[in-house]
């Protein structure tokens, strides 16, 4: 097998996790949605929901490079709250007009979706640490 061929079947560990696919599929969502909002807050809002959304996978990831379990969780954890995070700020997008609570509704599937992965793989890795 040549090279290339090699490294395009070559997977790293956290792209085969569902919350790490999820979560991708949700910043595409909002970095769509931000394409809708005044450019005055290009700076503001906007600038901080690219950085949760953002924080998310990249948390995701981040856990899978680390060796010891505790650390592993405490990055989901991290990924966890910049979810938490996000969705904050979008609620609060919302009472500004920015997007409509049905916009609202359709992303909020999908960080509903995104915080269960990331609890089944935080709950599995608590339950790996504990020896169960």
């Amino acid at each position: 097998m040549n090279m290339r061929k090699e490294m395009e079947d070559f997977q790293f560990q956290f792209e085969k996790l569902n919350a790490w696919q999820e979560a991708r599929k949700l910043v595409v969502s909002v970095y769509q949605l931000l394409e809708k909002f005044p450019k005055a807050e290009n700076y503001a809002l906007s600038d901080q929901l690219r950085r949760a959304v953002v924080s998310v996978p990249s948390n995701i990831a981040e856990s899978t490079g680390r060796l010891a379990i505790k650390e592993q969780i405490h990055f989901l954890e991290i990924a966890y709250a910049s979810l938490m995070e996000l969705y904050c700020q979008l609620q609060i997008a919302v009472d500004l007009g920015y997007m409509t609570p049905e916009e609202l509704q359709l992303v909020k599937r999908k960080v509903f979706t995104t915080s269960k992965l990331i609890s089944g793989l935080h709950s599995s890795k608590v339950a790996q640490l504990n020896g169960i």
